[in-house]
């Protein structure tokens, strides 16, 4: 096996479990999936950039973290310590499917989404009740996760491919969708409309300690020293994704300078090679072939 299988491998083991499941974005020929994302939305474009993608995906766990009964929620359910592959397994089936795959594939993953989130409740620290299907908690995680996967795409991918303001506002519109099937309410549908909802909700956020040591963990991920040093830099990078508030929540000093000249350039050059050992996706291209069925009918 060659250095760009050896890289496809570890990184389709990593981020999908091994196995694509390309019977999920395939087919049925011409069903245009249950959001209606095509290859020119700012959807398709900003969840199909791997690394902003990747950066934006570590930045959103960390601004996520900081909303005490969100947190309390991962820290007392999720087996993310124990399985970290496996949960993040599942955070990249929820967004590829939802993006790319069928209606069918997008109705499943929504279901299963909401059944274990519908488990998930119980007594922060600080003595507040908390449910994982709170539609507050909901319109939470969402606009901090989308964001930041805007964020990684407006530092990440070429200048020229990268979102127009109204582009920016028409990426907010279109996943807001996906977060009212889970049971989001007033989630915001344009960039600035983000940045307000953030502002407002700085009152309510704090590193807690269950926070800090999820933001540890995360630094130190990997199964393989190679693994470990990707996921450094890519952290690393990620930091420079977040508000100003957040780093200074969560204590990350981290100079502008070296997160600019620095940890950009380290994480571009890390996702170029990424993306070359990937090779084209083959996910997209499944994805283009079902919808390229709807025009050849």
């Amino acid at each position: 096996m060659g250095v760009r299988e050896r890289i496809a491998a570890e990184l389709t083991a990593t981020m999908h479990g091994g196995d694509l499941r390309l019977e999920r974005y395939a087919g049925p020929p011409g069903d245009p999936g249950l959001f209606g994302i095509v290859p020119d939305d700012p959807v398709w474009r900003v969840h199909g950039h791997a690394t902003g993608m990747l950066t934006g995906g570590f930045a959103a766990l960390m601004l996520q973290s900081l909303h005490p009964l969100a947190m309390a929620g991962v820290d007392q359910h999720s087996d993310f310590r124990a399985d970290p592959v496996g949960r993040l397994n599942g955070t990249v089936r929820f967004v590829t499917t939802t993006t790319f795959g069928s209606a069918e594939a997008a109705r499943e993953v929504i279901g299963l989404v909401s059944r274990i989130h519908t488990r998930v409740r119980g007594t922060a620290p600080d003595g507040r009740p908390y449910r994982a299907d709170d539609p507050v908690l909901l319109t939470w995680v969402h606009t901090a996760e989308v964001r930041s996967f805007l964020a990684g795409h407006q530092v990440y991918a070429p200048r020229r491919e990268r979102l127009t303001p109204a582009e920016c506002d028409a990426y907010y519109r279109g996943v807001a969708p996906v977060a009212e099937a889970l049971g989001a309410r007033d989630v915001p549908r344009t960039a600035s409309a983000a940045e307000r909802y953030l502002t407002g909700m700085r009152p309510a956020l704090r590193a807690t300690p269950a926070a800090l040591d999820s933001v540890r963990f995360l630094r130190r991920f990997g199964r393989t020293r190679r693994e470990r040093f990707v996921v450094r830099l890519l952290m690393n990078a990620a930091v420079g994704l977040l508000p100003g508030w957040a780093r200074a929540a969560l204590g990350v000093r981290r100079p502008a300078v070296v997160r600019v000249c620095w940890d950009r350039p380290l994480a571009a050059a890390v996702g170029h090679v990424l993306v070359w050992g990937l090779g084209p996706s083959q996910i997209q291209a499944a994805a283009r072939g079902r919808l390229a069925g709807a025009r050849r009918g």
